[in-house]
């Protein structure tokens, strides 16, 4: 907040996006921390500036002026004429106006005090829906560790379906087949139109996915004329397979392995259920911006 503040100390008025920019320069931000963004897809250094013009607001030491600018006022000037070498939510808190805020708002809005690790209430929420979904992946994983071969190759069929391969359920369910040794294994459509076909293998496995399964699972790729495949376990692929899969240059192969298919799997909606959904706003400044 105190870059912030002191950049507005000219008493001009300035945009979000007008801070956005100088405050990256002055604190050196690489391309990549301009880059990254929250789950919501804004860029989390432009999150973090506008959370800090919202408290700098809420305790008067800015103000918002019209067409979605603000400005630095006395108190704000009075704060920064006191040269101080942090500004963070404990130290608004003796303006009744930002207590009063937080008080009708959250008791728990998040300090940003601490040096070491600021988080603004986006991030709170976006870390907690990764812890969320962290748990479901694992607990998910179970699940599919325990069901029966059968149902395993339904999982398969209906998870490679919504991903878009297989055309219909019965081309499919007709193409990847059960072969023993509790995997599953067959060729489907890469598209609708059937324009090339991707060799599958999926074993259903809790020891480790090494080399030698990799070896005949592309030898197998040249008896089902493929130059695709997908090798899914629920467990996980070695070090020396993942390599053997990045050198061999004649075909592509994908690995996914337990920890992916969960993913796969809430993101396509296999398995799971919707429980709530949280549709996060912020303010269209160039709606403010753009008229007379």
């Amino acid at each position: 907040m105190l870059p912030l503040l002191t950049f507005v100390a000219d008493g001009r008025e300035h945009t979000l996006r007008e801070a956005v920019e100088v405050l990256a320069e002055q604190l050196g931000l690489t391309d990549d921390d301009r880059k990254d963004t929250l789950p919501s897809a804004q860029p989390r250094f432009v999150n973090r500036v506008g959370w800090a013009r919202t408290y700098l607001v809420k305790a008067g030491l800015l103000a918002s002026v019209h067409r979605g600018t603000f400005r630095l006022t006395e108190r704000g000037h009075k704060v920064l004429a006191g040269k101080p070498h942090h500004i963070g939510t404990r130290d608004l808190e003796c303006y009744p106006e930002f207590v009063a805020f937080k008080t009708k708002t959250r008791k728990d809005l998040p300090d940003i005090d601490e040096q070491s690790e600021p988080r603004t209430p986006e991030e709170i929420l976006a870390a907690g829906y990764d812890d969320m979904r962290t748990a479901l992946a694992q607990e998910l994983l179970e699940y599919v560790r325990s069901v029966t071969p059968r149902f395993f190759e339904e999982l398969v069929v209906e998870l490679l379906l919504k991903m878009g391969y297989g055309g219909s359920r019965a081309d499919a369910g007709a193409a990847i087949g059960q072969s023993g040794d509790d995997g599953i294994d067959g060729t489907i459509k890469e598209d609708r139109l059937g324009l090339d076909v991707i060799y599958v293998q999926a074993k259903r496995w809790q020891n480790t996915v090494g080399r030698p399964e990799l070896q005949g699972f592309v030898g197998s790729l040249e008896g089902h004329h493929a130059r695709k495949g997908v090798f899914i376990t629920t467990s996980r692929f070695s070090g020396d397979a993942r390599e053997y899969s990045e050198r061999t240059e004649t075909k592509k192969v994908v690995l996914i392995d337990g920890e992916e298919l969960a993913q796969l799997m809430i993101d396509y909606g296999v398995g799971v259920q919707d429980v709530a959904t949280y549709t996060v706003k912020r303010v269209d400044s160039d709606y403010f911006t753009g008229g007379a």
